[in-house]
């Protein structure tokens, strides 16, 4: 070891830079060649003479005091660097002189194409230097005092950071608080002559008479810029803190200079294929990107690492492209697969699985804030897993990015669009949606746009759009107005703002899975047959039913009642029971009720006690036999029946003679002062009015007939709701006829359930019992037949229910004179009670494939997606982006700085999305391919995958970043490829494997000169603990699952967290139910997002809660157990053999011989302690719902548990190397 530095054997091929040197130089290389010079007397050498001016002219432009251009933080401007890479009297033992003088081209420095190589005079007179002491000069050694060689400063990777990140805020883009009109973000602003306010503060080629050097090297804090931003004035002088480094100051000057040329902003330049760099050694290459990749090595002195190993290789790719590690038998296979594709090969059985779009499907699900429930307060569940599952087979079906993208952000609008394009659009209703009381839906209506637009921005543009939303952006060319054109796209979907507090919100979808849609076909299949068998029976039906119609007119006075679903029939026909059955029930006038057939299921209890309440019952004539009379003071309680919520569908009808404009005709309602929970249907101002409500005027829907009911006639009155919480669930018939309807609350999130009994005539308790009065008049006139179903009732059925004539007065009426209410009621009493055997068995047998397909679309889970209103809504920009507050009014367009969209085409969404994917849009390909490379090797090509503005990072390799780009397009977007050629790729294929001084240098694998190394994301490791035990459910798609989880977590948030069973414990991560608010707790700890906004880079931190996670939740302990198992019956018979398996079963390698000597010993301890203890023992393997097997050993399963359990913690488990 010298001066810190190892000097151990360097690995095979890596060839270290000057400024890298955690791995040492001894015994890599030869030795230097003899020179000439090195032969002959020398006279003494002068530092100052002889080798400052080697050092300065060959290696100060990249270890020189400018740090922007310093390569890994090695300055040779000053005698730091003696006594690290110089060994003093030993220039052989010097990484300096080593790297002079190595035969090697890619590991030579100066580097060789740099074109600044040392002759062999200059090698021997640093030999001699180091030989002789390595002096530095005293006279000399301030650095600033220095000359320094003359560099070319680029723009676009050196000043435009500098200007961004400390001028744009008072000279950018945004005209609200830029100063004295000065632009420094385009072109014209540096150089323009500006007036009153003086000439141009950048004069190309003259810096020290440029304004722009005099301000930022100015003494006095009032003068120096930049200035800082204050909080009560628009800016105030900064200090010496906010005052630009030398550094930075020393990159302007040499730009101004060297003429000041200016660079458009590489990201909004549309990429152009590059050509691919010749390199040094082209034979290490296995495609193009590996030719950029070396060619930016060489030039820093850097060469690659060597390949990985081949179970490494394996383990890393299966890892990178299905989430999953590789199977015993896969790393087998693999290894005796001497074939030169073999890789390859394996590669293509990877993008080929099932369990790829599963892996990529986490990936966008974080960028779309996909999640299982709503966010805000309640943050109550909802149903998108169908569009998880689209994105799933997207990617599995390789479904070219270009649709992909075009079916997200606009299939709704696509011609002919499939369920499956309108499914792919729910991307853009993920986001969070508030229902919780009190909002202002107009508020939350913007803010919803405004997720779009940010989300949007952010996945497809790599664009903080969202920092545009109150003024024009600070940092990027975009304005205010440009981000509301954006907003004027996402604008116009048919939402209320206010969402359902539980489950989707409107506009959203019925999604059939493809065993659904089997299942319906099949029943399509079954009910064509059973119409076409009852049709085939017709004349025999009309025949008969002519003849039984001619029985009728000869009968007494014969009736029928619609009882399909009907839930209670109160016909107070001199008696104010109610007929409880949902059977039908053929009634004479001599029947007043008949119970019949079993209840309805959900009865616990029928009601016994239904009474008349403030009043004695009155009967008079009514529309069908007798009716109740109601004084405004009377009603009928009629007991703990029709007690609905939201989402139950049904139908109240009666017949109404109303005195009054006001009053409830049937209700089930807790009312008072207060307000009104339940539902009801009145008058109210002379209109019919249903209402369900779970606090008046907040939670509910309502909607009234736009007419006004006469008065003082019979009328019959009709609702229907469809259990769709909205006003469009309502339908309303007055004498069998639908009316037209006028909204007047748009929603209800509560389900609206009371104590209080069903009511006819009256809406709350009576007010002595309430200590107030009722919310609405009590009814005065006559009802008759009042009737709840539990379903709601077709037109068809709505006409027959509002046919007051009896069966008998119908079949006395010439066919031609019926009317469709009549007609039918006299087919359907007569094939209910009256047809041959024949001919119900076949109506009965098409009407229970009916109600059978009615009931299993009903339960088919939905999904929210988006749709055009028509006309559009209008968009307006938003003052300080405040909801209500209003400016100038915009159309769709985008920004400026972007390429147009096409000038004869449509200005819509659907345009929007196939501008994003045009060839030579400059964004979208650069970005998507940015994040696979972070997705492959942990950081992109631009670090800041969410912003490729100004305040982004520059590319590490921008050539590489534009070839994969258009490779990309040209490839048809197809992700597979692009994926198959990076993963193919030598540079992929890097052992990973890192010194000290190089993790210390380029911490993040920037210059690529290893292979990636990363722990896992959360749900891969414990998709991966998983794997190994033997435990995970391979089955893709389907309803979110909730699997283990601190027991109370959620009661917290009012809420019970029911956790699965069987199974749905053990499916991929990917399933797991998202709470946004209360994440798995697991994977928060290993960093994964809570999907309340869009991520698309997430930090990987290293805590002691990871480790132990890993070593206490249940899902690890019961997956650890299940090693234990697998140890004991597959992994041999000797607690050596077996450790050995568990390690290789779990990290895909063989141990090293002192880890598995720590593993076995540990395994020898805890047996001794739980042959001791064997109740903890059986403590331990009992942890986790899947069976033990009983048939081991407790003591050695738990001490083999404890084994597995170290194994599932270790670094190089949950770790991509």
């Amino acid at each position: 070891m010298v001066g810190g530095v190892s000097m151990g054997q360097a690995p095979f091929r890596v060839v270290i830079p000057l400024a890298a040197l955690a791995i040492g130089f001894g015994g890599y290389f030869s030795g230097p060649p003899a020179t000439a010079s090195a032969q002959q007397p020398a006279e003494p050498l002068e530092f100052n003479r002889d080798i400052r001016p080697i050092l300065n002219e060959s290696c100060l432009i990249c270890h020189g005091p400018n740090e922007t251009t310093r390569q890994a933080d090695l300055r040779f401007d000053t005698d730091d660097f003696i006594g690290t890479v110089v060994v003093t009297g030993d220039a052989e033992a010097s990484p300096l002189y080593q790297r002079l003088t190595t035969e090697d081209r890619i590991g030579r420095m100066p580097p060789v194409s740099s074109g600044q190589s040392l002759t062999d005079e200059q090698i021997d007179a640093v030999r001699r230097w180091i030989d002789g002491g390595a002096e530095w000069g005293a006279e000399l050694a301030d650095a600033d005092a220095l000359p320094m060689p003359e560099r070319v400063v680029d723009f676009a990777r050196e000043v435009r950071p500098i200007l961004s990140q400390n001028c744009f805020t008072c000279h950018g883009p945004d005209e609200g608080t830029r100063q004295r009109g000065l632009r420094l973000d385009v072109a014209e602003g540096p150089f323009a002559d500006r007036g009153t306010f003086g000439g141009a503060v950048v004069i190309p080629g003259n810096a020290d008479d440029s304004l722009l050097i005099h301000r930022v090297t100015a003494t006095e804090d009032r003068v120096r810029m930049p200035y800082r931003l204050g909080l009560n004035t628009p800016v105030m002088p900064g200090t010496a803190e906010d005052a630009l480094s030398p550094g930075e100051i020393e990159t302007l000057r040499l730009w101004i200079d060297q003429g000041a040329e200016w660079q458009s902003h590489w990201a909004f330049v549309p990429p152009e294929r590059p050509s691919v760099p010749p390199v040094a050694d082209p034979e290490w290459g296995r495609n193009p990107i590996d030719s950029f990749v070396l060619s930016s090595l060489e030039a820093q002195g850097l060469g690659p690492a060597p390949e990985a190993d081949r179970t490494t290789l394996l383990r890393r790719v299966t890892l990178d492209l299905t989430g999953l590690p590789p199977s015993a038998g896969d790393v087998a296979a693999f290894l005796n697969d001497d074939s030169p594709d073999a890789y390859e090969n394996a590669v293509d059985r990877l993008l080929g699985s099932t369990a790829f779009g599963e892996r990529m499907a986490v990936e966008w699900l974080d960028g779309a804030r996909y999640a299982d429930s709503s966010g805000y307060q309640t943050d109550a569940p909802r149903s998108m897993w169908r569009y998880r599952d689209w994105v799933i087979d997207a990617y599995n079906s390789n479904m070219p990015f270009d649709q992909f993208t075009i079916e997200q952000l606009a299939g709704d609008m696509l011609p002919s669009a499939t369920l499956d394009q309108r499914i792919a659009t729910a991307f853009n209703r993920n986001h969070s949606q508030n229902g919780e009381g009190g909002i202002v839906p107009e508020e939350f209506l913007v803010e919803n746009v405004v997720d779009r637009v940010s989300t949007t921005g952010t996945v497809w543009m790599g664009l903080t759009l969202g920092c545009a939303r109150c003024h024009d952006h600070k940092f990027d060319p975009l304005s205010q107005r440009e981000f509301y054109e954006l907003f004027a796209f996402f604008n116009n979907v048919p939402e209320r703002g206010k969402a359902f507090k539980y489950g989707n919100s409107p506009p959203m979808l019925t999604a059939p899975t493809d065993e659904q849609f089997a299942e319906l076909a099949k029943l399509d299949e079954e009910l064509a047959a059973a119409r076409e068998a009852f049709a085939n029976l017709e004349t025999e039906v009309a025949d008969a039913q002519r003849e039984w119609e001619a029985s009728l007119a000869a009968a007494g006075d014969v009736d029928w009642v619609l009882r399909d679903k009907l839930l209670v029939h109160h016909p107070l026909d001199g008696d104010i029971a109610g007929v409880y059955t949902s059977e039908p029930v053929f009634l004479s006038p001599n029947v007043t009720s008949d119970v019949r057939g079993e209840r309805e299921p959900e009865l616990a209890e029928l009601p016994v006690n239904v009474k008349l309440v403030d009043g004695q019952p009155h009967f008079v004539p009514g529309r069908i036999g007798e009716a109740v009379s109601f004084d405004g003071q009377r009603f009928i309680d009629a007991g703990d029946i029709a007690n609905f919520t939201y989402n139950d569908p049904f139908s109240v009808a009666a017949w109404i003679h109303s005195t009054a404009g006001d009053g409830v005709i049937v209700s089930r309602a807790l009312a008072g002062d207060q307000g009104e929970r339940g539902w009801g249907l009145y008058l109210a101002d002379g209109k019919l009015q249903v209402n369900l409500s779970e606090r008046w005027q907040d939670d509910g829907v309502r909607v009234e007939t736009q007419d006004v009911l006469p008065l003082d006639e019979w009328l019959h009155v009709l609702m229907t709701y469809d259990g769709k919480r909205v006003p469009a669930s309502f339908r309303v018939y007055v004498n069998g006829e639908s009316v037209e309807l006028t909204p007047q609350i748009d929603g209800i999130n509560n389900p609206m359930r009371t104590r209080e009994p069903l009511r006819i005539g009256a809406s709350g308790p009576p007010p002595e019992d309430s200590g107030g009065t009722d919310s609405a008049p009590r009814f005065q006139g006559l009802i008759d037949d009042v009737r709840v179903y539990t379903q709601a009732l077709t037109p068809a059925q709505a006409a027959v229910v509002a046919t007051a004539d009896s069966l008998t007065e119908i079949a006395n009426l010439p066919a031609a004179d019926r009317t469709a209410g009549q007609a039918e009621k006299l087919r359907l009493a007569f094939l209910d009670q009256y047809a041959s055997e024949k001919i119900q068995e076949a109506w009965r047998a098409a009407g229970d494939l009916e109600r059978k397909r009615a009931e299993l679309w009903d339960n088919i889970q939905t999904v929210m997606v988006m749709e055009e209103m028509d006309p559009p809504r209008d968009t307006f920009l938003l003052v300080r982006g405040a909801y209500d507050v209003p400016g100038e009014q915009v159309s769709p367009g985008v920004p400026a700085v972007l390429p147009p969209l096409p000038e004869d085409g449509e200005n819509d969404r659907l345009a929007f999305a196939r501008w994003l994917v045009e060839p030579d849009h400059p964004l979208t390909a650069r970005v998507t391919v940015n994040r696979f490379w972070q997705m492959l090797f942990g950081t992109g090509i631009v670090k800041t995958a969410e912003n490729f503005g100004l305040q982004g990072e520059y590319p590490s390799h921008p050539e590489l970043l534009d070839w994969l780009a258009t490779s990309f397009i040209e490839s048809g977007w197809d992700v597979k490829s692009i994926l198959r050629e990076i993963v193919t790729s030598a540079t992929y294929r890097q052992a990973s494997a890192v010194t000290p001084d190089q993790l210390e240098s380029d911490p993040e694998n920037r210059m690529l000169a290893r292979g990636p190394r990363q722990r896992l994301p959360a749900q891969m490791i414990r998709d991966q603990a998983l794997t190994v035990a033997g435990l995970l459910v391979d089955q893709v798609g389907g309803p979110s699952v909730k699997p283990y989880q601190p027991e109370g977590l959620w009661d917290q948030a009012s809420q019970r967290y029911d956790q699965s069973e069987g199974d749905d414990l053990y499916r991929r991560s990917l399933y797991t139910y998202w709470k946004r608010t209360l994440a798995p707790p697991s994977m928060l700890t290993f960093d994964s997002s809570t999907r309340e906004t869009c991520i698309v880079r997430t930090d990987r931190t290293n805590t002691p809660l990871q480790a132990l996670n890993l070593m206490n939740d249940v899902t690890y302990v019961e997956a650890a157990r299940r090693v234990a198992e697998r140890m004991m019956t597959e992994g041999g018979t000797t607690p050596e053999e077996r450790v050995a398996f568990a390690y290789r079963l779990t990290t895909a390698h063989r141990p090293r011989p002192e880890a598995h000597d720590v593993l076995s010993s540990a395994f020898h301890d805890y047996l001794e302690r739980y042959r001791a203890d064997r109740a903890a023992a059986l403590g331990l393997v009992s942890v986790g719902e899947s069976p033990r097997d009983e048939t081991l050993d407790i003591a050695e399963l738990a001490s083999y548990t404890m084994v597995a359990s170290m194994i599932l913690n270790l670094d190089r488990t949950i770790t991509k190397d």
